[in-house]
């Protein structure tokens, strides 16, 4: 809490600053410009890039993401003073606040804030982590555990993150895990796996911008091709096995390995009532979440129209993610409720009571996110996807060999800047399909695929993507940390995915490539530990 407080007394400087100096711009502007004249040029991708890189520098989220609205508000108004607070408010937060999917996705943040809250208080948490202290012996299982258990719940990448860090953080604690290790592998089970599992949210949303083609085909035809996301998989096992940590990421592993879970020592605020609750058991922790698991799942199925008559596949594809899982949670909650209550390990009125508990743990996961999505509305009104996708539309004729991973780095680009996987496909994929669609189908595969894992690429590591938040809430980790310590992880997968781009460019065949990124990635692996080891011996 302390932390969120100096991030938000931060922004209110920021914000007490502009305000003072913008009657100054102002005399600069012109005002009443139906258009901004930095619509769809490379302006538009600054507001982003300045958000991005003050927050890497100065560790302040909050304010880093303000700084970025604000100058997306001020290239949009021309440098108006009220043009530019009203774009930022009414345009901005009060948009993205009242877009229907955007709340589902926070009511189902709170609720499984609650949840947490409820499985704390009831001492499952707590049975479970003693339970997996006994079947878990090693650092190395622990985070095994962790990536095996994020494989598996392939639905949602939202989802995953928040349930995989509510189970997987007590078993990770008790080996000494970093939080920001575990923020990571959370974070790397999370959109890369959901990018190569065909009953998913992502396929579905992928399968929509194919259009006049089999979307649904096409993306399992592009799976063998997503090296970015197989090879995230190989780089978490490798580096859990090897036991080869790098960059800033092995300083905190090092530090948890002395008791320090989260190196900045400012920890969020956990509930740990549940650990002195004496009636918890380990079905207190299970039952909710596989309750949770199903619900949600009835839910988003639910809303494609399942029980409507379509088959599970079909109503999988077409379900609404948000309102599937706002339902879902509510009935998991409910039903988590009455179950404690049957069993009496809580009363009524503490179940009351780690309701708004649940949401206070919510609270910087909820702002940051705020932030983030009207950082995108200032992109997306500057026209960043337009400049995106004309800039491609006029090169993407005479690149054909090196098109997949030249559109991988620019995938990674865009939803580095952008924030979001989802609309860098919405971008791309559609001029891929009519660039290459009748000429050369096997190449439009190819590149399909690489604009998908160019997109979860850049989603990955960009500090203002929603994934990265969920997995920093779910693992309770400071956010910029979580960000800091993956990017040299995220970074080498993503060099050794854009030479096997360069190579399916010409082989056009999925299987000589990803051997050749899995033997790379490895020899880089362990080219690093061999420099870890010299630098610890001089």
């Amino acid at each position: 809490m302390k932390k969120m407080k100096r991030g938000l007394l931060a922004g209110a400087s920021v914000l007490s600053i502009c305000v003072l100096l913008a009657p100054m711009l102002v005399l600069a502007a012109e005002e009443g410009t139906p258009q901004p004249s930095m619509y769809a040029t490379f302006w538009a991708l600054v507001p982003p890039i300045v958000a991005i890189v003050l927050a890497l520098i100065t560790k302040e989220v909050y304010s880093s993401l303000f700084v970025g609205i604000l100058v997306g508000g001020l290239f949009y108004s021309g440098f108006s003073f009220e043009g530019t607070f009203n774009h930022i408010f009414n345009d901005g937060f009060v948009a993205v606040l009242s877009d229907g999917y955007n709340v589902g996705i926070l009511i189902f943040l709170v609720i499984l804030g609650a949840m947490v809250s409820l499985m704390n208080r009831a001492g499952g948490s707590a049975a479970f982590g003693h339970f997996a202290k006994k079947k878990i012996k090693t650092r190395a299982g622990a985070q095994l555990a962790t990536v095996a258990l994020g494989v598996l719940i392939f639905i949602d990448d939202y989802f995953n993150c928040l349930t995989v860090g509510s189970v997987m953080r007590p078993v990770t604690d008790e080996h000494k895990v970093s939080r920001a290790k575990l923020s990571y592998l959370i974070d790397a089970t999370a959109a890369p796996v959901c990018i190569i599992a065909p009953i998913s949210s992502w396929a579905a949303a992928v399968s929509g911008f194919v259009e006049g083609e089999d979307g649904f085909s096409i993306f399992i035809r592009a799976i063998p091709y997503n090296y970015y996301a197989l090879l995230t998989i190989v780089m978490m096992i490798a580096v859990i096995l090897l036991n080869i940590d790098f960059g800033p990421m092995r300083i905190h592993e090092k530090n948890a390995l002395n008791g320090d879970l989260f190196t900045s020592g400012k920890a969020a605020q956990e509930d740990e009532t549940g650990a002195k609750n004496p009636k918890g058991k380990v079905i207190d922790l299970v039952i909710p979440i596989i309750t949770l698991i199903i619900c949600c799942v009835i839910g988003m199925i639910y809303t494609g129209g399942f029980f409507g008559g379509e088959s599970f596949v079909t109503s999988f594809s077409n379900s609404d993610a948000s309102v599937g899982l706002a339902l879902g949670s509510i009935f998991a909650m409910l039903l988590t409720i009455i179950i404690y209550l049957i069993r009496r390990v809580l009363t009524f009125s503490e179940c009351m009571e780690c309701l708004p508990s649940g949401f206070k743990a919510m609270v910087p996961a909820i702002l940051i996110l705020t932030f983030a999505w009207t950082l995108k509305a200032m992109t997306d009104s500057l026209g960043a996807a337009v400049f995106v996708a004309e800039a491609m539309k006029k090169s993407a004729g005479g690149l054909m060999i090196f098109l997949p991973a030249i559109i991988f780095l620019v995938g990674c680009f865009l939803a580095f800047s952008t924030g979001t996987s989802w609309g860098t496909f919405g971008i791309l994929i559609p001029i891929v399909v009519s660039a290459f669609a009748e000429t050369n189908p096997q190449l439009m595969i190819i590149s399909i695929s690489a604009c998908m894992a160019g997109a979860v690429c850049g989603d990955h590591c960009s500090p203002i993507s929603d994934t990265t938040i969920m997995a920093s809430a779910g693992a309770q980790c400071n956010h910029v940390n979580h960000v800091s310590t993956q990017l040299p992880y995220v970074l080498v997968v993503a060099a050794v995915s854009f030479v096997t781009y360069i190579i399916s460019g010409f082989v056009q065949n999925p299987w000589i490539p990803l051997p050749i990124g899995i033997l790379l990635l490895l020899a880089c692996l362990l080219i690093i530990r061999t420099l870890n080891r010299r630098k610890n011996e001089s």
